[in-house]
């Protein structure tokens, strides 16, 4: 079905084609006619199904209609997580519109806000930010919500987990009652399904099961591993396979940093992201581990959701994290549009209760590997996917 058949008129899928975007993935061909209906929607997809053009076409289609801002008005917010996931959102906005008569723009904390305010003044028909800095140009009257016609909360599920609901709720009072309304969750938690009763009325709900030929090719395998011999394992990994490209997952800033010079230690080039570098550095840090220039990417969860890093090779779970659907969040990274892909876990004694929950919620048991030169005194269990932690009830 090309994406003609949907709704989308030439000047969208004009710009769409040119990307070598043919066929509409399931999330897409369902979302895509909702949107343009006008009615409100709650969507379920898993990272890397096409979420963002799954709102975004749909939004450009309903504002492409010769509307003219005043100064400082926008036509639609897109409310993401992530400054990461605000520029890239952003980009892919851009891309789409390249035919249309409409403005964008990403607004985001860590940097200078004078610039942002600038760009403001004449108004954006279409902007994507971040809950707080958004709100701190609410308070300085450098925006107001009197013409918003579509609020999109995107990544939902990662908002709520980054303790957003306040500034979401604070953000959501300022805005005009009638507005259509877009929630876009990897997963709709009991916290998301109280955010969407308190934002949304009579909304159409799709949910995506990936069907095995949608499903991303991704190769999951672990190694039990000491935690003393961690970054040995992970340096030996990298040699030994010859590892072009990793994306290592970690949980703490302190450790990224500590880890990158272990691997410097024995050959290894590395560098880390992480909430501590500013904003700036984030972003070419990012950029050159897309380009190639960096090949193995140390990062704490921030750049778990929402960064489309294009054809990576492999995530490394270094730490395993505690909530099982993140796990499902940064093995996403990879196996992306089609693409194989590749997910290790170096896994300790003191994991085994993540690793349950995790393999719970994959419904099966990840592969073991062992190697020789890292044999284990602190013996990793098999799983229990009916594990459940203490004190809770089945």
């Amino acid at each position: 079905m090309p994406f003609s058949k949907l709704g989308l008129t030439e000047p969208v899928t004009k710009a769409i084609n040119e990307l070598g975007y043919t066929e509409p993935t399931a999330i897409q061909k369902q979302a895509i006619p909702v949107v343009l209906t006008g009615k409100d929607l709650i969507a379920a997809a898993q990272t890397g199904t096409g979420k963002t053009a799954s709102f975004v076409l749909p939004t450009l289609e309903l504002l492409n209609n010769g509307h003219k801002l005043r100064g400082k008005r926008i036509q639609a917010l897109v409310l993401t997580p992530t400054r990461e996931l605000a520029v890239q959102v952003e980009a892919s906005i851009e891309k789409y519109s390249k035919y249309l008569n409409l403005s964008s723009m990403a607004m985001y904390g860590g940097v200078d806000s004078a610039p942002q305010k600038q760009a403001l003044i004449w108004g954006v028909d279409i902007l994507v930010a971040t809950p707080g800095r958004l709100l701190d140009m609410a308070h300085q009257r450098a925006l107001h919500f009197d013409e918003l016609k579509v609020l999109v909360l995107d990544e939902a599920d990662r908002m709520l987990d980054m303790g957003f609901i306040d500034d979401i709720n604070k953000i959501i009072e300022r805005l005009p009652k009638q507005r259509q309304n877009l929630l876009f969750s990897a997963t709709i938690s009991t916290d998301v399904r109280a955010l969407a009763k308190r934002t949304i009325n009579n909304a159409v709900e799709i949910s995506i099961s990936p069907d095995e030929s949608s499903k991303p090719k991704i190769d999951q395998w672990l190694v039990t591993v000491d935690k003393s011999n961690k970054s040995a394992l992970l340096s030996f990994l990298i040699k030994e396979h010859q590892w072009q490209q990793a994306l290592i997952f970690i949980e703490t800033k302190h450790g990224a940093a500590k880890l990158v010079s272990q691997l410097e230690k024995r050959g290894i080039s590395a560098e880390s992201i992480h909430g501590g570098r500013t904003q700036a550095v984030r972003e070419q840090i990012l950029a050159d581990f897309k380009s190639g220039k960096i090949t193995m990417l140390v990062s704490t969860g921030i750049a778990a959701r929402g960064i489309d890093i294009g054809e990576l090779e492999r995530v490394v779970n270094y730490d395993l994290p505690a909530q099982a659907d993140e796990y499902i969040h940064r093995i996403g990274r990879t196996g992306r549009a089609g693409a194989t892909g590749e997910a290790i876990s170096l896994v300790s004694k003191d994991n085994f209760r993540e690793l349950c929950a995790i393999e719970s919620r994959l419904g099966h048991i990840i592969t073991r590997k062992e190697f020789e030169d890292f044999p284990v005194k602190k013996i990793v269990p098999v799983s229990i996917l009916n594990y459940v932690p203490k004190g809770k009830k089945q």
